[in-house]
């Protein structure tokens, strides 16, 4: 039997009377996963509402005892880490080491914003007047609303709520819809650590209800969106209207530059992980792979054939290199994406869905390879699957040229042996994230996250940088000079 989930509002997981309820699926299997309640606009209105009521509270809580509360939150993650590690290979679709490294990712932050919780940092810069003390502290902001994707349904979920949670705010959390159980399960870790009611709520549900809900409901201050460009800018205009902070953290088309110099074999690795690992399913994965005509030929070769002995199945297996994609709309979508490249580029490898056996419950397509030119459709647009792009270049200007030329920038990536043309690439490529002699995936969570173009709207989670999305800054000025003193005021005599 379906395990059924409610909604957790106020500390309570309950499910409201005549509610209507949707099921997640095992991509790999077609197995139900768990049922959840499609959440209402008045479920936002009282998830809200709790959040609201509970948040003076957490704001008083000193930001260390709060941090305590996060690492016990991990703490109870990494005793569960395997059976998580499962439910997200079982609903998402990800190879296990993926799923368990979605997991740890999640331990990780968590530890790394508890830590938070002892800096918090300010800063203090001379007055200019005398017996003047200058300083700035850190405030919440209030209400938070949390949008996730299902791509990484714990470690996203959790790079916003802990981030949100050090600094003070109170949290209603949307997940993605096909993810559900992951979210949930986030939830009860959360639960299980003594976070007091109201603190952190659940609603699942659509989008277009739930989130336009959170979006549009004046007591949230702050929205944090991870999603696709149309959506993020839709949840952008309508958080403008209420002067709300909005947050995106949007897609990619992200180039690797495979010099003429590049360790073929550690390139090689590279490409494989990067267009490949979770089925091309990452903002960062690897879509383009721009390849020095010197080496075009001999790498494609080498990818071919490392492709042709790339085992695509069953996720929960450890040999598994790549497991299905997350669900029929995703499949449908990168078929579409396909056919437009047959039509436009040469098909080098794949380009068909996997059939027969185990295939037929599942989304299971090849991994695919084009060869194709810059500017076609499937060089420049987001596919979200395991689809590579590949283009040949003369040099190193043109493949600079090329990365560049598209609406994202995400995560880059240069293979070459050359210091200087490594650190050229860094100072010109148009990316938030570069990488040398690495793929494009494989973020750190102690470093900054995020791109500029359509990849988001500036701000960067992870990292220390990630409490600046959640934190507002107070200027204090202490004046112990017992007297009245006019900043920028000259008081000097007029000759």
């Amino acid at each position: 039997m379906t395990e059924e989930f409610g909604l957790f509002i106020d500390g309570v997981w309950s499910t409201p009377p005549d509610a209507r309820r949707f099921t997640t699926i095992n991509p790999a299997t077609g197995e139900a996963v768990g049922s959840f309640v499609s959440g209402t606009a008045a479920d936002v209105d009282r998830a809200v509402a709790a959040a609201v009521r509970e948040f003076p509270t957490w704001r008083d809580t000193p930001a260390p005892r709060r941090g305590d509360l996060l690492l016990e939150v991990a703490r109870r993650m990494k005793e569960r880490k395997p059976e998580l590690g499962r439910t997200v290979t079982q609903e998402m679709g990800k190879v296990i080491a993926e799923g368990l490294g979605d997991v740890q990712e999640s331990i990780d932050f968590i530890e790394y914003m508890a830590g938070e919780g002892r800096r918090l940092f300010g800063e203090t810069v001379p007055s200019e007047l005398r017996s003047k003390f200058c300083l700035t502290v850190r405030q919440p902001k209030g209400v938070v609303a949390c949008i996730t994707p299902w791509n990484f349904p714990t470690a996203i979920p959790n790079w916003k709520i802990a981030a949100a949670l050090i600094t003070g705010n109170t949290v209603v959390f949307k997940p993605a819809s096909n993810t559900a159980r992951c979210a949930a399960e986030v939830v009860r870790l959360y639960e299980a650590a003594g976070l007091p009611h109201g603190v952190l709520n659940l609603v699942t549900g659509s989008g277009g209800v739930v989130g336009n809900a959170l979006v549009a409901n004046p007591r949230v201050r702050t929205v944090s969106f991870t999603g696709g460009v149309e959506t993020g800018r839709d949840v952008y205009v309508r958080g403008a209207q209420g002067l709300k902070m909005v947050h995106l953290e949007l897609g990619g088309k992200n180039p690797v530059l495979l010099m003429e110099d590049a360790d073929l074999p550690l390139a090689l690795d590279g490409v494989l992980f990067g267009a490949f690992g979770t089925s091309g399913q990452r903002c960062t994965a690897t879509s383009r792979l721009i390849v020095h005509e010197k080496v075009y030929d001999a790498f494609l070769d080498l990818l071919t054939a490392r492709l042709e002995r790339f085992p695509v199945g069953d996720p929960l297996n450890p040999a598994t290199g790549m497991g299905p994609v997350a669900s029929a709309d995703q499949e449908r979508k990168i078929l579409d994406y396909i056919e437009v490249g047959k039509r436009e580029a040469r098909l080098r490898y794949g380009g068909h869905k996997l059939t027969g056996g185990a295939y037929d419950r599942g989304f299971f397509l090849e991994p695919t390879i084009f060869e194709t030119t810059h500017g076609t459709r499937i060089s420049k647009e987001e596919i979200f699957g395991p689809v590579l792009s590949v283009i040949k270049v003369g040099g190193y200007e043109e493949a600079v040229r090329v990365a560049n030329d598209v609406d994202y920038g995400l995560s880059s990536s240069i293979y070459t042996r050359d210091v200087n043309r490594a650190f050229r690439a860094i100072h010109d490529l148009e990316a938030g994230i570069t990488y040398v002699n690495a793929p494009t995936i494989g973020a750190e969570v102690q470093l900054p996250f995020g791109g500029v173009k359509n990849t988001g709207n500036g701000g960067r989670e992870a990292g220390s940088a990630a409490i600046e999305e959640f934190s507002e800054i107070k200027t204090v000025f202490v004046d112990f000079s017992a007297k009245l003193q006019k900043a920028q005021i000259d008081e000097a005599p007029i000759a």
